[in-house]
């Protein structure tokens, strides 16, 4: 990596500069979010898993992009008051960022370099290209709700396809792993 992903520049939902580096120690589920997709109700999930795993020292975060047909054209405050009184969302939000193409946001570099390929691939490139829509070239981000594990360590572990819901079996397996190393 190039420079290490706790050092990125980052903006909170309400406009704070921050890094990830308020989240060292902690393992991260890093997630690309959108308030008017098909995925949207992941939300739900995701603040469970983040309730169930929080103690233990997970952290998700989100970060809404709108790369992916305009499904999130909302300003950060519509986005942030969409996720609180839609799906009660406690968990940390960033400002939108580009996690595609030209204008790729330098986390999302980083990630994407780290770990070019997303586990549980499912239906969802056929069901793209079911809308007339070309899926991404690996190594980009798919769709919104890519998930990516950064372990305790500050490195990328793993990388989840936007099939992958917050309780799959995958996901909660790699999340436990990287749990259960020190930090």
């Amino acid at each position: 990596m190039s420079q290490s992903l706790y050092d990125i520049p980052l903006s909170s939902i309400d406009g704070a500069a921050q890094t990830l580096g308020q989240f060292k120690g902690k393992v991260l589920l890093v997630v690309n979010v959108a308030s008017k997709c098909g995925l949207t109700p992941q939300y739900e999930a995701l603040q469970k898993l983040y309730d169930r795993k929080h103690a233990q020292g997970l952290v998700v975060v989100g970060f809404p992009a709108n790369d992916f047909l305009g499904q999130e054209p909302g300003s950060e405050a519509e986005i942030k008051a969409f996720c609180s009184l839609t799906y009660a969302v406690k968990f940390p939000l960033f400002s939108k960022i580009s996690v595609v193409g030209e204008n790729k946001h330098p986390l999302y570099r980083e990630l994407t370099t780290a770990f070019p390929e997303a586990i549980g691939e499912g239906p969802m490139r056929a069901s793209l290209k079911g809308y007339g829509i070309e899926a991404n070239p690996k190594p980009e981000v798919q769709w919104n709700f890519e998930k990516f594990l950064i372990g305790r360590d500050g490195r990328v572990a793993g990388r989840f396809a936007p099939d992958v819901t917050a309780d799959d079996s995958r996901l909660l397996q790699a999340i436990d792993t990287e749990l259960a190393k020190p930090a």
